[in-house]
């Protein structure tokens, strides 16, 4: 099936101007799917950090959001175990104006101020509220275990 017009305008936007930060390569076999490496944001706790992340456009999109998961192990209030993202414009607040683009620089900023407010995960979440410097050494040190190449 036919890629539409607008899937092959983003992928070669993502190649040819890369978000600073964020590596997005469509597979050879399926030009729906992604796989994408974001740098932990400068004074974060994910700092120094490669994060893997997969993301594929179901048949909907742009009329649905882009399904975006974490591969790579990430101590984040509003990422699980699973690596699913508590993000609004994944959900409820998805629009058929944001590219995908968007949604990883969203997803980066999500790196920059977790948000243990609307939490995911609820035991990083609880810690990052009653510790926040311990939680925050935690994720620093899941970065280090996990998301150096």
């Amino acid at each position: 099936m036919a890629l539409p017009k607008r899937i092959i305008k983003e992928t070669e936007r993502l190649m040819a101007e890369p978000a600073p930060g964020i590596q997005a390569i469509p597979h050879d076999d399926n030009l729906r799917y992604f796989d994408v490496i974001i740098s932990g944001p400068a004074q974060s706790p994910f700092e120094g950090g490669d994060f893997k992340l997969e993301l594929f456009l179901p048949e909907e999109y742009p009329m649905a959001p882009p399904k975006v998961r974490f591969l790579t192990k990430i101590y984040h209030p509003n990422i699980d175990k699973l690596g699913r993202i508590c993000l609004d414009i994944l959900k409820d607040k998805w629009s058929p104006a944001l590219q995908i683009r968007t949604v990883l620089l969203s997803i980066q900023a999500l790196l920059s101020a977790p948000n243990p407010d609307d939490p995911l995960a609820n035991d990083v979440a609880q810690h990052w509220k009653e510790n926040e410097q311990d939680a925050i050494k935690t994720a620093r040190q899941w970065t280090a275990q996990y998301a150096h190449a």
